[in-house]
């Protein structure tokens, strides 16, 4: 009838009118008014041949606007989706830039994150930490006159309050690790990530592993708690009800020990050696000691800094990360240097006090784990260590070299030990760069010093012999100035920061 047709028609306008209107984009709207105006023509013969009542026009329209309907209904329906999860993520994004923008600068300019990383106690300690507080919150209510009543209530909340005790330090750890790890600086990412590799190697679990394997002892701690509350909540007698506690206390805290024990004491493990990793300042000039095992990097950061690593004639004596300081005195705020102590944890008081500063700058030494002349992926936890030292620390570098062919090692050889200079200068091109030949009283063997003069292709290098007090001094004035570039670049970096 004509009532049909006036509401068929009336009904597609709307339709159109709704799904135009909530397209906000305008290309995504201007796009749906041509679809629609294409779909439109069948859609009115349809409506036509039904309203004179040709059937064979009515059947003919039928088979043509039935694909076009659906395809329309289609199409709005996804446009409508599409804008409502674009509508999703700009709020979702509009409530989190604000808060990631400033949090984002946090992360790529700050160390010390890994003594961040929550405390995790033994697991012993956990269970009786929890027993201790659910006796505490379990008093009998003397105000239930009931005794059934009373020592379900009182079961119930010991229960209840033994299951929480336990599973919060859980949730407190594996969310606190993994907050706290996705702000780490890249250095100290480095660092988690080899400590975690180096007791992969122990036990064959990795960080996460270990996290997961908590995060869900503790959703079976929950579940457990859940089923003793139930248990102590349909307690036939006041009898039953006790026994219920103290089986349930005592499967609570099995079920702890089987499921977290292991995990929760490997995880503190884990944190004991990273939260003892030496926290490095990335606001303070440094220098990093890199080459081959054995060639004298130790004995070179003892002589010009405060700091005494182990010093043995054996390779890979430094077993991590060793930092030295050296007291610099500036002039002024470009740079120049007033005086310099070589021995700022011993001796406190300034060489000359005639002599004028704007302040006193403790600066870093770092002695690194040796390197080997192999792919990246082959490198162990130590050399791994030294390269993220020069990837990812504002330093300098000094590149140490033993040329005497005494270094005791096959693979700290005269030609490897070149071959690695040439690829770590490549490496790092821009960094402030001083080449050592240490151990230089014991003398070197044929064509090296001529192989190293064609590599550094016109740079200098120092001779140097710690035994005989040889290029000691040269090499501290260079270290100096090494660690005056490298505060200049820190300076405009805080400045534009």
């Amino acid at each position: 009838t004509q009532a049909e047709v006036s509401s068929a028609i009336s009904g597609h306008q709307k339709a159109k009118n709704y799904t135009r209107h909530h397209c906000e984009h305008p290309i995504t709207r201007s796009r749906f008014n041509m679809r629609f105006q294409f779909d439109n023509l069948p859609i009115m013969i349809f409506l036509a041949s039904a309203r004179f009542g040709n059937t064979s026009a009515f059947l003919r329209g039928s088979l043509l606007v039935a694909p076009k309907v659906l395809e329309a209904t289609y199409f709005s329906r996804r446009i409508h989706h599409e804008n409502m999860c674009q509508r999703q993520r700009l709020s979702m994004s509009s409530t989190t830039n604000a808060g990631n923008a400033k949090s984002r600068v946090k992360l790529n300019t700050e160390t010390g994150g890994l003594r961040r990383l929550p405390v995790v106690k033994p697991h012993k300690e956990i269970i009786a930490t929890a027993r201790r507080q659910a006796y505490r919150e379990s008093d009998p209510d003397k105000t239930i006159k009931n005794a059934k009543l009373r020592a379900r209530k009182q079961a119930t909340i010991k229960l209840d309050a033994l299951t929480k005790a336990l599973s919060k330090p859980l949730r407190e750890a594996v969310d606190g690790y993994r907050r706290e790890l996705r702000r780490l600086h890249p250095f100290e990412k480095v660092v988690a990530d080899l400590t975690a590799r180096a007791r992969q190697k122990k036990d064959g679990l990795t960080l996460t592993d270990v996290l997961d394997d908590i995060h869900e002892s503790r959703k079976e701690m929950l579940i457990t708690g859940k089923d003793w509350v139930a248990k102590a909540k349909s307690a036939e007698s006041a009898r039953d009800a006790m026994q219920i506690m103290e089986e349930g206390e005592a499967a609570l805290c099995e079920t702890f020990s089987a499921l977290a024990g292991d995990a929760v004491d490997g995880l503190l493990e884990l944190q004991k050696s990273l939260r003892t990793t030496p926290a490095v300042r990335l606001d303070t000039p440094a220098v990093v000691l890199v080459g081959s095992p054995n060639v004298g990097k130790s004995s070179i950061v003892r002589t010009i800094s405060s700091a005494t690593p182990e010093v043995n004639n054996y390779p890979f004596t430094t077993r991590g990360m060793t930092l030295g300081h050296v007291e610099v005195f500036w002039k002024d705020e470009v740079g120049g240097v007033a005086e310099v102590n070589f021995d700022a944890e011993n001796n406190s008081e300034r060489r000359s006090t005639s002599a004028s500063y704007a302040y006193s700058q403790l600066c870093q030494v770092m002695d690194s784990p040796g390197l080997l002349v192999r792919a990246d992926n082959d490198r162990n936890e130590m050399e791994a260590l030294t390269l993220a030292a020069m990837q990812h620390l504002p330093t300098a570098v000094m590149y140490v070299m033993d040329l005497s062919g005494l270094a005791g090692d096959a693979c700290s050889s005269v030609e490897d030990q070149l071959q690695l200079r040439k690829e770590m200068r490549a490496r790092f091109p821009r960094r402030p760069w001083i080449d050592v030949v240490s151990k230089c009283d014991l003398g070197v063997v044929d064509d090296a010093r001529e192989k190293l003069i064609e590599i550094l292709d016109g740079d200098d290098y120092i001779e140097l012999s710690i035994h005989e007090g040889i290029g000691v001094e040269e090499l501290r004035k260079k270290v100096v100035n090494m660690l005056a570039e490298v505060r200049i670049v820190l300076d405009a970096m805080a400045s534009a920061n």
